[in-house]
């Protein structure tokens, strides 16, 4: 197996030369620079990846938290971060805190130590518990905006509200919300959206908090059904599908509208149901992409801090095209 001992032999540069020239190129000439990758390309050798990035100070890895593992919706958030990480040679690991109780940055000490930066997703703690958190790395939140942190947010709150203006268009004069986990800053949003589009036009009832499980849409269909509603918005995709399980296990009654994502309103092939239209593989990867620019920038060069809402689509019943909330 060629060594770099070999590579810089044949490259005629010293070994300290070769190993910047694959690791730092920018140190070197650019002469040298394509004299030093042509000798390892016919050697056949394969930098460490963890040498090189040891050798710039860093791990090569980058940390993604989650809150729980219990919502679906974190999942293409996962992948997408999981892909942009792997076209900038870094590896991602997944976590799960919530970041909710103020000695939540003791953990997150320990990991700070073993990544180059984090993705926070869905942090519930209070803004100053986060902070702390962040300040120990390169940080950027998703589904949650801080001052003075950088943060990429899918603008489900703005299609929560034009979901509810758009059931009321319809007739639908009495709707129900059914709330996300305690803490939840997206579900506050949410929760503020869909007051508003309904304030003098239909009857709003806000249940919860919940999980975001399907055992949590089981659970809240009875008072889904006292409530006298037609139409129903919930908090997550898993609690819709609890929700309607139960309710079509029920004796037919009032008809009962409760909307869901794209992907399972199609793969389901659910007719009259409005959906969400999130791209949640878009959401990771623009995180991921603003923490590696943050990493890039390094301590000495800080970024200033950013803010990112990516619009979410509504999809209504028999409407080919998405419509912008």
């Amino acid at each position: 197996m060629p060594t770099l001992a070999d590579v810089a032999a044949l490259a005629a540069v010293s070994k300290a030369t070769a190993s910047r020239a694959l690791s730092r190129e920018e140190l070197v000439a650019p002469e040298t620079a394509a004299r030093v990758r042509a000798a390892a390309e016919q050697l056949g050798f394969v930098p460490n990846r963890a040498a090189r990035q040891l050798a710039r100070g860093r791990t090569g890895i980058v940390a993604l938290v989650v809150p729980t593992l219990d919502n679906s919706f974190f999942t293409p958030i996962i992948g997408g971060a999981q892909a942009r990480a792997g076209e900038a040679d870094l590896q991602l690991t997944v976590s799960v805190h919530p970041l909710d109780s103020p000695d939540a940055p003791g953990a997150f000490t320990r990991l700070a130590s073993q990544v180059d930066g984090f993705i926070v997703v869905a942090p519930r703690g209070a803004d100053d518990v986060v902070r702390a958190a962040g300040a120990l790395k390169p940080t950027v939140l998703v589904d949650r905006e801080i001052e003075g942190m950088t943060s990429a947010v899918a603008d489900t709150a703005t299609a929560f509200g034009f979901l509810v203006s758009r059931l009321v268009e319809d007739g639908h004069e009495r709707i129900v919300y059914v709330g996300g986990p305690a803490g939840s800053w997206q579900d506050r949003q949410r929760t503020a959206a869909v007051t508003s589009a309904a304030s003098g036009r239909a009857e709003l009832t806000v249940l919860g908090p919940h999980p975001s499980t399907f055992a949590a849409g089981v659970a809240v269909a009875p008072s889904v059904r006292d409530s006298g509603a037609t139409a129903v918005v919930p908090y997550a995709t898993a609690i819709g599908l609890g929700l309607m399980f139960a309710l079509a296990a029920e004796p037919a009654g009032r008809p009962v509208t409760v909307s869901s994502e794209r992907m399972v309103v199609e793969s389901l092939a659910m007719r009259g149901i409005p959906a969400i239209d999130v791209d949640g593989a878009e959401l990771g990867r623009e995180a991921a992409d603003l923490l590696l620019a943050r990493i890039a920038a390094g301590p000495r060069r800080p970024l200033p801090a950013e803010r990112l809402r990516l619009p979410v689509p509504v999809r209504w019943p028999d409407t080919a095209e998405p419509v912008d909330a």
